[in-house]
C-alpha cells in the first residue's frame, strides 16, 4: 500500500486489514509509516511499516528485497500522490515542479508495478489498483485546464493501467488491473472542507481488491477500467 501512512491509503489499508489481509504500509517518512502500522496493529491487523521513495526505482527494489516472502503480494495498491501548485498551468510550470509531481504520481506507479507485478503475472493471481483522479480523465472535469502536472500525471496513470490490463490478458490470466477515482476527500491533499471522508474514498479500492476474479458467467471480471463508487466512469 504505497501512500499508506495517511489519508485514503491508510483508510484502504485499514479496510483490507480488517478483511483479513496482511498489510504493508509504505510511506516516504519512516516515522509516519511505523506510526501508521502501529495504529493498524492496535486494531488487530497484521501490519508492517516500510519507508520508501516510490519515485526512485532503486529504493523500491531495495524495499522489495527487504520484504522477502512478504514481497509476493496478492494486492498492490498504488495510492502515493502529490498535488501540483495551484497556479501550475502548463505555461507557468517550471521543470522542477513538473518533475516533482510526475515522479511521484506516474513514475511511482510504474516503479511499484515493475517490482511487484511480475510475480503476480507468474503466479497468475493478483490485483493491481492505482489511485487516479477525475482530473485525469479526457472527459468531464479532466480537460478544463490548470493544475497541469497533476492532471497530466493522472491521465498518464490511466493510460498505464489500461495498457497493463491489455498486456496481462484483461483478467484472463488471473490478474485484475484497474484505476479508481476516490473523488474529493478530507485528506491533507483534499483539505478539511471536502465532501467525502477518506473511508468513503477508500471503499472502491477495498471492493476492487477483494472482488471475485470471475463474473457470474465464468468470464473474467471486467478490468482495465476507471472506477468510482464501484461504477465504471469514462476515461
Amino acid at each position: 500500500m504505497t501512500g499508506g501512512s495517511r489519508g485514503i491509503g491508510l483508510a484502504a489499508a485499514r479496510g483490507l486489514g480488517l478483511a483479513g489481509a496482511t498489510v504493508i504500509v509504505v510511506g516516504q517518512d519512516p516515522a509516519r509509516a511505523d506510526e501508521a502500522a502501529t495504529s493498524l496493529r492496535e486494531a488487530g491487523i497484521t501490519a508492517h511499516g516500510r519507508a520508501c521513495n516510490v519515485a526512485d526505482a532503486a529504493s523500491v527494489a531495495a524495499m522489495r528485497a527487504d520484504l522477502g516472502s512478504l514481497g509476493d503480494v496478492d494486492i498492490l495498491v498504488a495510492s502515493a500522490g502529490v498535488m501540483s501548485q495551484r497556479m501550475a498551468k502548463t505555461l507557468r510550470t517550471d521543470a522542477a515542479e513538473w518533475r516533482r509531481v510526475i515522479s511521484v504520481n506516474l513514475d511511482g506507479v510504474f516503479t511499484v508495478v515493475s517490482a511487484f507485478g511480475p510475480g503476480m503475472a507468474e503466479r497468475r493471481s493478483g490485483r493491481i489498483i492505482a489511485v487516479s483522479a477525475c482530473l485525469g480523465r479526457f472527459s468531464g472535469p479532466g480537460t478544463s485546464g490548470g493544475l497541469a502536472p497533476y492532471r497530466v500525471s493522472k491521465a498518464a496513470v490511466n493510460a498505464l493501467i489500461k495498457n497493463l490490463a491489455a498486456e496481462t490478458g484483461q483478467g484472463s490470466r488471473g490478474v485484475l488491473v484497474d484505476a479508481m477515482c476516490p473523488n474529493h476527500c478530507r485528506t491533507d491533499m483534499g483539505g478539511p472542507d471536502a465532501p467525502r471522508s477518506a473511508e468513503e474514498g477508500a471503499e472502491t479500492i477495498i471492493w476492487l481488491a477483494t472482488r471475485d476474479a470471475r463474473s457470474a458467467d465464468g468470464s473474467p471480471a471486467p478490468t482495465g477500467l476507471l472506477w468510482e463508487d464501484r461504477e465504471v466512469v469514462p476515461w
